[in-house]
C-alpha cells in the first residue's frame, strides 16, 4: 500500500469527524451560544449544503492546478475552518467556521479519489479509492460517540481541536508522501501507472458531461445514496418505536451501521477491480432487498441487529465503484469527481426529505426503508442500463475526447 494511500485516509478521516461528530455536541453548543438545538442543528444543514456547492465551485476552480498543491490546500482549509470553530466567541463565527471546512469536502474526496488511483497500477484503482474512503467511513464509526466522550470530559471546543490537530497531522503526510506527478498530466500523455491524463482546462472538464455514461453513473450515484441516507436518518426512530430499543441502544446500533460501512467499502473495491459494473448493480440490488426486508422485519431485535450491518455493507460497497466508473467515462475529469460528491448529497436530501414526507402522511417509521428501496430500485434500473449500454457503445454514449 503506497504511503501516499494512509496520508489521504487519514485527511478523509478528519474531515469525516468534521461532519459526524458535531451530532454529539449540539446540546452543548446550542447552551454556549445560547441559541435553541433547531437553530444549533443548522451547523449540520449548512455543513451539508456547504459540501454540495463547494464539490463544484472548488474543483472547476482549481482544475488547472497540480492536484497534490490542491489537495494540500484543501486541507489548509479545513484546518483553518476547525480552528475558527474551535475559538469561535459567536454562533456566526461557529457557523463559518463550520462552511470554510465543509468547502474542501467534496472536493477532497474528489480530487483525492484521482489521485489514489494514479498510486497504483489500474488494475487495483476501486481498492485504492476504497483505502482512502476507508478515512471517512471509519469516522462514521467513531464520530458521534468520539465528539460526545470528549466534549462531555473537555467540552465542545476540545474535540475541534482534536480535529484540527488531526487535519495538521493529515496536511504533513499529504506533502510528504504523495509524489507531486501522482495523478499529474506529463509530456507522453499519460500519468502516474499509466491512467489517462486529465483535462487540462477548464472547458474540457465540462466536455467530460457531454458523455451519457456520466450522467447516468451521476443519477445512480444519487438514487442509492439517497435511498440508503432517507433510511438512516430516520433509523433512530425505526429502532425505537418498532424495534423496542431503548434510546440507549441506538449509539451501539450505529455503531454495527457503520462497520457495515467499513466492510463494505472494502470489499466493494475489491470486487469492482474485478467486474465493476456487475458489482454496482448487485451491491445496489443487495441493498434494495436488504431495506425492503428491514421494513418488514423491524420488529424483530436480533433480525434489525443483522440487517443494520447489511445496510452499511451493500450501501457502501458501491462507492469506489461508482467513483472509479464516474471518473473513467470522464477521462479522469476532476469535475465529474467533484460532481459525483455533490450528486450524493443531493440524493442524501431527495431521501431524508422523501422519508419524511412518509412519516408526516401516517405511514410508520418502516416507511422510509420502503421509500429507501424504491429509490434504490431506480438506481439499479438506471445502473444496469448503463452497464447494457457500455457493453455496447455507441458513437453517441461518450464525447470524443
Amino acid at each position: 500500500m503506497p504511503s501516499g494511500l494512509i496520508a489521504l485516509a487519514l485527511g478523509g478521516f478528519g474531515i469525516g469527524l468534521t461532519e459526524f461528530l458535531i451530532a454529539g455536541l449540539l446540546p452543548q453548543v446550542a447552551s454556549s451560544f445560547d441559541v435553541s438545538e433547531a437553530v444549533a442543528g443548522r451547523l449540520i444543514s449548512g455543513y451539508a449544503i456547504s459540501v454540495a456547492v463547494g464539490a463544484i465551485a472548488l474543483t472547476a476552480a482549481t482544475a488547472r492546478l497540480p492536484r497534490k498543491q490542491v489537495l494540500v490546500g484543501l486541507v489548509a482549509l479545513f484546518v483553518i475552518g476547525n480552528l475558527l470553530s474551535a475559538v469561535a466567541p459567536t454562533y456566526e463565527v461557529m457557523m463559518f467556521g463550520r462552511i470554510v471546512a465543509a468547502l474542501c469536502h467534496g472536493s477532497f474526496f474528489g480530487i483525492g479519489s484521482l489521485v489514489a488511483r494514479g498510486l497504483v497500477a489500474p488494475e487495483r484503482k476501486s481498492r485504492a479509492v476504497a483505502v482512502m474512503f476507508a478515512g471517512l467511513t471509519v469516522a462514521n464509526v467513531l464520530g458521534v460517540p468520539f465528539g460526545a466522550l470528549v466534549g462531555e470530559r473537555w467540552g465542545w471546543r476540545a474535540a475541534f481541536w482534536a480535529v484540527t490537530a488531526i487535519g495538521l497531522l493529515a496536511l504533513a503526510g499529504i506533502a510528504a508522501l504523495v509524489p507531486g506527478a501522482a495523478g499529474e498530466t506529463r509530456p507522453s500523455g499519460v500519468t502516474g501507472r499509466g491512467e489517462p491524463a486529465p483535462p487540462g482546462s477548464l472547458r474540457a472538464q465540462f466536455r467530460a458531461f457531454r458523455s451519457w455514461q456520466v450522467w447516468l453513473t451521476l443519477t445512480a450515484t444519487a438514487l442509492g445514496y439517497g435511498g440508503m441516507f432517507g433510511a438512516f436518518t430516520y433509523i433512530a426512530y425505526t429502532f425505537t418505536e418498532v424495534g423496542g430499543f431503548s434510546s440507549s441502544d441506538v449509539a451501539w446500533l450505529l455503531m454495527v451501521y457503520g462497520v457495515g460501512l467499513v466492510v463494505g467499502n472494502l470489499v466493494g473495491g475489491r470486487a469492482a477491480d474485478r467486474d465493476r459494473d456487475r458489482t454496482l448493480v448487485l451491491s445496489l440490488l443487495g441493498l434494495t432487498v436488504v431495506l425492503a426486508l428491514f421494513g418488514l422485519l423491524a420488529t424483530s431485535a436480533a433480525a434489525s441487529v443483522v440487517l443494520v450491518f447489511l445496510m452499511g455493507v451493500t450501501g457502501f460497497a458501491s462507492v469506489p465503484g461508482m467513483i472509479t466508473r464516474v471518473t473513467d467515462h470522464a477521462h479522469g475529469a476532476a469535475l465529474a469527481a467533484g460532481a459525483n460528491v455533490s450528486a450524493s448529497n443531493v440524493g442524501n436530501a431527495l431521501g431524508a426529505w422523501l422519508g419524511g414526507l412518509a412519516i408526516s402522511a401516517g405511514l410508520g417509521y418502516t416507511a422510509p426503508l420502503y421509500v429507501g428501496a424504491g429509490l434504490v430500485l431506480v438506481s439499479v434500473v438506471v445502473m444496469t442500463v448503463a452497464a447494457h449500454l457500455a457493453r455496447s457503445p455507441a458513437p453517441q454514449l461518450e464525447h470524443q475526447r
